[in-house]
Formats: C-alpha cells, sequence, structure tokens
C-alpha cells in the first residue's frame, strides 16, 4: 500500500488487527523486510505498521534534499492521517533519530518507545579522523582547478577513499541528505521523552557504541537498557526471538504507579 502526501509517495505494510499498535521505524538503508520475522511475531498481539522511507525500498525519493525534521514530520503526517492512536514506536539505527524528535522534540502522543542500536549521538572526532576530514577538504580543493572532464572522476576516486559505506552506497541524489541526516546531534531532545522506554543494543555495536546505550539510559527519564552479548548493530536480527520476548513483555506489561 502506498501512503501519498505533498511530493512524497511512502510504502507501507500493515499486519494485524488487535486494538494496540505498533510502528516501526527501521535503519537508514534498511526496509520493512529487515523486520519480517518480528513482525511475524508481534502481529498476533498488535496491529503493526511498517514503512519504506523516501529513497528505499518501494518509496522513491522526492525531486529535493531532506533533512531529519522532513523525515520526522513525514512520519508525524503518516500517523495523524491513517488515524493510528497512541502507538508504540519501535525504531532501530537512523529510525531511533526520527523517534527521539517525534517524542523529545514534538511530543507526539506516543504509548511506548523501543530503540534499538539507535543513531544520531554525535561524538568528538579522533585524531585519526580529523587528519582524514582535513586532507579530504585539502584534496577536494584540487577538483576545482582539474580539466571539467576529469572533475567526476576524481571526485568518484575521493568518496572511494574517504566516503563511509553508507555514503557511497547511495544515489548521488541523496548524498546531500545523508549529509543533513548526520550532522544533526539529538542528545538534547533525549531528557524531554516522557515515554516508558526499552533501549536495546548490542555489545559489539561499532556502528553506535554501546557507550551511546548507556547514555539514552542516563538522559531518558524513565528508561531501562538491556544489552545483548556478542551482538553487532543489529542486535534485533541475531537475536530474534529474546528480542521479540523482551519486546512484547515490554508492552503486555502495565507500569505501577
Amino acid at each position: 500500500m502506498y501512503y501519498n502526501k505533498d511530493d512524497y509517495s511512502i510504502y507501507y505494510e500493515k499486519h494485524g488487527k488487535k486494538e494496540d499498535t505498533i510502528l516501526i521505524l527501521p535503519g537508514w538503508g534498511d526496509t520493512r523486510k529487515t523486520f519480517d520475522l518480528l513482525i511475524n511475531l508481534l502481529k498476533e498481539n498488535f496491529t503493526v505498521y511498517i514503512i519504506d522511507y523516501p529513497g528505499f525500498g518501494n518509496s522513491p525519493f522526492p525531486d529535493r534534499n531532506l533533512t531529519i525534521y522532513d523525515y520526522t514530520n513525514l512520519i508525524r503526517d503518516f500517523i495523524a492521517d491513517k488515524q493510528i492512536k497512541k502507538p508504540t514506536i519501535i525504531a532501530h539505527s537512523f529510525g531511533g533519530r526520527i523517534a527521539t524528535l517525534l517524542t523529545g522534540y514534538y511530543k507526539e502522543d506516543i504509548k511506548k518507545l523501543v530503540l534499538i542500536d539507535t543513531a544520531g549521538i554525535k561524538r568528538r572526532k579522533t585524531p585519526y579522523l580529523w587528519l582524514k576530514e582535513k586532507i579530504y577538504k585539502l584534496l577536494k580543493l584540487i577538483k576545482k582547478i582539474l580539466p571539467k572532464k576529469l572533475k567526476e572522476p576524481y571526485h568518484k576516486k575521493l568518496l572511494t577513499i574517504f566516503g563511509s559505506s553508507d555514503y557511497k552506497a547511495l544515489p548521488s541524489e541523496m548524498n546531500e541528505t545523508f549529509k543533513n541526516i548526520i550532522k544533526e546531534d539529538v542528545k538534547d531532545y533525549l531528557p524531554f521523552i516522557d515515554q516508558e522506554t526499552l533501549i536495546l543494543w548490542g555489545e559489539k555495536d561499532t556502528a553506535t557504541p554501546l557507550k551511546d546505550g548507556k547514555l539514552l539510559e542516563k538522559k531518558i527519564k524513565d528508561s531501562a537498557l538491556i544489552t545483548f552479548e556478542n551482538a553487532t548493530h543489529f542486535s534485533y536480527l541475531e537475536y530474534p526471538v529474546q528480542t521479540y520476548q523482551i519486546i512484547e513483555k515490554f508492552l503486555l506489561t502495565e507500569k505501577d504507579d
């Protein structure tokens, strides 16, 4: 099914027919397919929505650059237009950026929050990364003096050497959007999250290290962190059954006042 809003055409799926609703926000570059197993387990007790972001899966990318606020407002519109009442958000990696803004900045009416290996915490650059960035910027200046026919091959060569795997995997029309996303630090919004929050993390996660999960637990007032031994950035895929059992218990347990 497609949800159309302004210049967006977003593919989404709806599973289950229960009263309590879950909205899953995948990671950057991921699609609804990475959550198939978890959805099949959750749909017995919940109605589950999941989307493909613009530019991924079956959702085309609009003819403009986007920011994290564009993505978040798209999700806000989706929740409102589909009349999804007080959903629980399950968010992985990039989806955690959106979930943080939904709850900590826009104060959406969300029931509970599950954050899995969440992205969006900017860290100080190591000396190695600082030097790498400086070298890249210096080499990029050379492009300006090259003949026109050499500019694009030279630029592609620089990206091959200096670009991240996520950046290199993107089509060129999404490069500026990716830059917009990663420059935003969402940690200042964490203390304003009022929802009861479950934080799940892979102990061996190198994309979003465990210290980020510990920071989330410290900053979000009503939160608890659970880690998976030897799991990486995709802990929910490496421990699918345990992830489901933990989430189900969290969602079906009412908090004592």
